[in-house]
C-alpha cells in the first residue's frame, strides 16, 4: 500500500493549514479621554478642565477590556419580562443580565444622572456630557433611563412639593434595582410615558384620561386610565406622565407603588421587539386607574414636561455622537493594524480618504455637543438660553441623522470581521437609528426649529452671533452663512424646506466651532467637503489637498504596549 495515502500520525500532512500572520486587533485597555484629542480640547475649551483628572481615570476604566465587555453581555442576555410571580401576584418585572446592572450602577455613583442638579458650577453639563459620551461607547442601552431621570428633575422642580420629597432620591448617587416601594429606597429612576397608538408625536391627540381623587389641581392626586404604547424602561420606580386632565393635557408624577405599599396599576403588556437597543426594556402599558400626581399647571401638560424632552434630545446628540467616535475609533485602529495589497490600510490613499471622512464627522459632532454643554451650563446668559432652545433641535436631528450611514462606513472599513455578531459593528448600527427616531423625529425637530424661529424671532440673531464668530477666518464659511442669512428672513414655505434649511444651520455651527477651535487641516476639510463641494456629501469623497493622514493620525486611539 501506497504509504502517501496513509501518513503516520506525525506527518507533515497534519500539521498547521496556515500561518497566522496580518491579524487585526481588539481595541481594548485604551484610555478613551487622553485618546480622544477633539473631546479632550472640547472639555478644556468649555469649562470643564476642572474634571480632567477624574474623566482621565473614567477614561481608562470604559476603554478597559473588562469593561467594554459589559457592554457585550448587555445585550446578548436581554432583559426578561414577568408579568406575575410563580404564586399568581402582579409583579410587571423586567429581569437585567448582572453586566446591566453594573452599567446602571457605575453611571449613577458617577453621576450621570444628576451631577448638574447636585453641584451646580460652570463645566458641570460640559463634565457630565464628557462622562456620558465615554460610557455611551462602551454601552448605549442603559442610557435611556439615566437620561430620563437626569432630565426628570427640571420638570419635577415645577411642583415644589413632589420635587421636595422625590428629588432626593432622584439624584441620590445610589443605584437600587429592587421592584420594592420608593419609600424603601434611598435612590430612585424615572422614566417617561407619553406616546400613545394613535398620536405617536403628536402628544395633544393623548386619550389618557386623568380623574382628580379629590379636589384636584397642581400637586394633587388623580387616577389614570389609557395606554401608553412605547414605554422604555418599565422598571423605573416613578413615571412622568401626560393625560387629559378635566382642564386639559397635564403633566403627572405616578410611581410603580401606591403610598399604601400596593403595586399601582401601570401593567406592562408586553416588551418591545426592537432593531437595536437590546439591553434597554422598552414597552406597552395599561393604566388601570393608575395613582398619579400632577406637576405643575393643569393643561399646561406638553409646557411642563418640554424640559425634561429638550434634555433627552440633548442627550441623544451626545449618544449618537459617542457612537460616531467609538465606530470611527474601531475603523480607525483596524486600518492602522492591518494590511492589504502590500500596505497598511491607512496607508493607501483611498482608504484614507474614508477614514479621515469618519474622522470629519466624529469631530464636528463632538465639538457641536460639548458647545451646547456649554450653553447649558450658562442659560442664565440671554444668548446661551436662545442657543438651547434652537440649536438643541438643530444638533438633535443633524448628528442623529449623520449617525447610520457613518456606522455602515466605519463597519465597511472593518470589512467582513466587523460584520460578525462577535464584533462590536453590528451593535453600533443598530444602535444607529435609534436617538434619531426618539424624542422626536428628523421632521419634529424641523418643525421645532421652524417654531421657535417664528415664536422667539431672537434665536435668529442668537445663531449668528455665534457662527459669526469665525467671520473672515474662511471664505466658504462666509458664503454659506451669507447665502443662510438671505433664507431665513422669508420664512414663507419653510416647513417644505426645513430640512434643507435645518442641514445647513448645522454645517454652519460645526463649521464655525471647527474654524474657531480645530487645527486648520481639520476644519479647512471640513468646509471644503461639506460646504464647498456640490451635490450629497458621501463619506470617502474629501476634494484634492487635503492633510488626510494628519486627520487619522489625530483621531486613531492608540493602545500602550507593554
Amino acid at each position: 500500500m501506497n504509504s502517501r495515502m496513509n501518513p503516520a500520525p506525525n506527518s507533515l500532512y497534519l500539521a498547521d493549514t496556515h500561518e497566522l500572520s496580518n491579524l487585526s486587533t481588539e481595541l481594548c485597555d485604551y484610555n478613551m479621554y487622553t485618546q480622544d484629542a477633539a473631546l479632550r480640547e472640547a472639555v478644556q475649551r468649555e469649562g470643564g478642565q476642572w474634571a480632567e483628572g477624574e474623566l482621565s481615570e473614567f477614561g481608562q476604566m470604559t476603554g478597559s477590556a473588562d469593561y467594554l465587555e459589559l457592554g457585550n453581555l448587555a445585550n446578548k442576555f436581554q432583559p426578561e419580562f414577568d408579568t406575575h410571580d410563580r404564586f399568581g401576584n402582579r409583579v410587571d418585572l423586567v429581569k437585567f443580565h448582572p453586566s446591566y446592572h453594573q452599567l446602571m450602577k457605575t453611571s449613577i455613583e458617577h453621576g450621570l444622572h444628576a451631577s448638574p442638579w447636585t453641584a451646580p458650577r460652570a463645566g458641570a453639563h460640559v463634565a457630565r456630557a464628557a462622562k456620558s459620551f465615554l460610557h455611551g461607547q462602551v454601552e448605549a442601552g442603559h442610557g435611556c433611563p439615566i437620561t430620563m431621570t437626569f432630565a426628570a428633575v427640571p420638570a419635577l422642580r415645577l411642583q415644589s412639593d413632589l420635587a421636595s420629597v422625590w428629588e432626593p432620591k432622584v439624584t441620590a448617587r445610589v443605584y437600587d434595582p429592587r421592584n420594592v416601594p420608593a419609600e424603601q429606597k434611598k435612590g430612585v429612576t424615572i422614566g417617561m410615558a407619553m406616546t400613545e397608538k394613535q398620536g405617536g408625536s403628536d402628544v395633544r391627540t393623548n386619550s389618557t384620561r386623568a380623574y382628580p381623587v379629590g379636589t384636584g389641581g397642581p400637586g394633587q392626586a388623580y387616577e389614570l386610565v389609557g395606554h401608553k404604547y412605547f414605554v422604555s424602561a418599565p422598571m423605573c420606580d416613578a413615571f412622568l406622565v401626560l393625560a387629559q386632565a378635566p382642564g386639559g393635557l397635564s403633566c403627572f408624577l405616578l410611581p410603580r407603588w401606591r403610598p399604601d405599599g400596593s403595586k399601582n396599576p401601570m401593567q406592562v403588556l408586553r416588551l418591545k421587539k426592537k432593531m437595536g437597543n437590546a439591553s434597554n426594556a422598552s414597552s406597552e402599558t395599561e393604566l388601570r386607574g393608575a395613582l398619579a400626581w400632577m406637576v405643575g399647571e393643569e393643561g399646561r401638560g406638553v409646557r411642563n414636561i418640554i424640559e425634561m424632552v429638550s434634555m433627552t434630545r440633548f442627550d441623544c446628540m451626545i449618544g449618537s455622537s459617542a457612537g460616531m467616535r467609538m465606530a470611527a475609533s474601531q475603523a480607525l485602529h483596524h486600518c492602522s493594524v492591518r494590511s492589504a495589497f502590500g500596505q497598511v490600510l491607512n496607508q493607501q490613499p483611498l482608504m484614507q480618504n474614508v477614514l479621515a471622512d469618519l474622522a470629519l464627522e466624529s469631530e464636528a459632532a463632538t465639538t457641536l455637543t460639548m458647545r451646547m454643554a456649554r450653553a447649558m451650563d450658562n442659560r442664565f446668559e440671554e444668548q446661551e438660553d436662545l442657543l438651547v432652545r434652537l440649536v438643541t433641535a438643530v444638533g438633535k436631528y443633524w448628528i442623529c441623522k449623520r449617525t447610520p450611514n457613518h456606522a455602515y462606513e466605519a463597519m465597511e472599513c472593518i470589512g467582513g470581521s466587523g460584520v460578525m455578531e462577535d464584533s462590536m459593528m453590528p451593535r453600533l448600527y443598530r444602535e444607529a437609528p435609534v436617538n434619531t427616531i426618539w424624542e422626536g423625529s428628523g421632521n419634529v425637530q424641523c418643525l421645532d426649529v421652524l417654531r421657535a424661529l417664528s415664536k422667539t424671532p431672537a434665536v435668529v440673531d442668537a445663531f449668528f452671533a455665534e457662527v459669526n464668530q469665525a467671520r473672515g477666518a474662511q471664505a466658504l464659511l462666509d458664503r454659506h452663512i451669507a447665502a443662510l442669512a438671505t433664507d431665513l428672513k422669508d420664512l414663507a414655505d419653510f416647513e417644505y424646506r426645513a430640512r434643507d434649511v435645518v442641514d445647513r444651520m448645522a454645517l454652519a455651527l460645526q463649521a464655525s466651532l471647527l474654524v474657531r477651535h480645530a487645527p486648520a487641516f481639520v476644519s479647512d476639510a471640513f468646509c471644503e467637503s461639506r460646504l464647498g463641494q456640490v451635490g450629497q456629501h458621501n463619506y470617502g469623497t474629501l476634494p484634492r489637498g487635503v492633510d488626510a493622514g494628519a486627520i487619522i493620525a489625530r483621531a486613531t486611539p492608540r493602545i500602550a504596549r507593554a
